[in-house]
């Protein structure tokens, strides 16, 4: 990846903690993926003792898989501490009480490419939305399986490249900094799964449009979300009044019946952690591959 787009974290962590407070109210987008993805759960045979919510945010998934799995564990990780904290005010401290076994619900701040886990500790991880603010997509899934457990689920979401592609056009040419982070494509994502010892990829793709009476307002969302730009290449400070005049310009070639799109294309997928092969003797079958 050009450094220029890699993800600043300290930057991004930054403006998650930033922004916790107001994140839960501006988050419609992400929340809406969180519902479809619980939605998917129905159509999966699964009874996991602990389900990993790689980068949870403020936890918008804590009570969906506590519902769906009632005798499991949910351990919610973030990078930010702030999101941490409000994960884990989502399970009232009187429940916990109640809770026979300890309780239900942990919550651990950490990064996605080193997962402060056991290996194969849990038998879920779930993932929405958070896989594209990591630098390295395939240490990251790479994590993902070392902590899963053999047959053991992942389920996550990401955005494809084709987010945000009306602002990345409006700003195209204005300066020689980035203005809107990059995404990995499906496919590349699907040969990062297989490289991470995954079976069985499956990835769809599913493409929305918010609407937007001006660009101020599109921004104003991003900044709300943490989600504004953090590439290591952007621009070191505000915007002047002209660069953004002429970004408002170039926007408006994409108006329709009055409204300003922002499409987001929404990368959907899961992939197991296949049991260990065994030979007919029982013994542990393991692959040569050549260099």
């Amino acid at each position: 990846m050009n450094d220029a787009w890699a993800v600043d974290k300290r930057q991004a962590r930054r403006s998650f903690e930033d922004t916790a407070a107001t994140y839960d109210a501006s988050a419609v987008l992400q929340n809406e993926v969180c519902r479809r993805m619980l939605g998917r759960l129905d159509y999966i045979r699964l009874e996991p003792a602990l389900v990993l919510d790689a980068g949870s945010g403020t936890g918008n998934a804590v009570g969906g898989l506590l519902a769906r799995w009632p005798r499991a564990r949910v351990i919610a990780l973030d990078f930010a501490l702030a999101m941490v904290q409000r994960a884990r005010a989502r399970r009232p401290w009187w429940r916990k009480l109640l809770e026979r076994n300890g309780p239900r619900l942990a919550a651990l701040c950490g990064d996605l490419e080193q997962l402060p886990l056991a290996p194969g500790c849990a038998g879920m991880v779930w993932s929405n939305l958070a896989v594209q603010w990591v630098n390295e997509p395939q240490r990251a899934f790479g994590e993902m399986h070392r902590v899963l457990a053999p047959g053991g689920l992942l389920l996550f979401s990401s955005f494809g490249p084709d987010t945000l592609k009306e602002l990345r056009a409006a700003f195209e040419g204005v300066d020689r900094h980035t203005h809107v982070n990059r995404f990995v494509d499906m496919h590349d994502i699907g040969d990062m799964l297989v490289a991470c010892g995954f079976a069985d990829p499956v990835m769809d793709i599913e493409v929305v449009t918010l609407t937007y009476d001006d660009v101020r307002g599109l921004m104003r969302d991003l900044k709300a979300i943490g989600s504004h730009n953090v590439t290591r290449g952007r621009r070191p400070g505000l915007a002047g009044t002209s660069l953004l005049a002429q970004v408002t310009r170039n926007y408006e070639a994409f108006r329709r019946d009055g409204k300003l799109p922002a499409t987001f294309e929404v990368v959907y997928g899961h992939a197991w952690k296949p049991q260990p092969r065994v030979s007919p003797s029982c013994r542990p079958v393991i692959d040569i591959r050549p260099r």
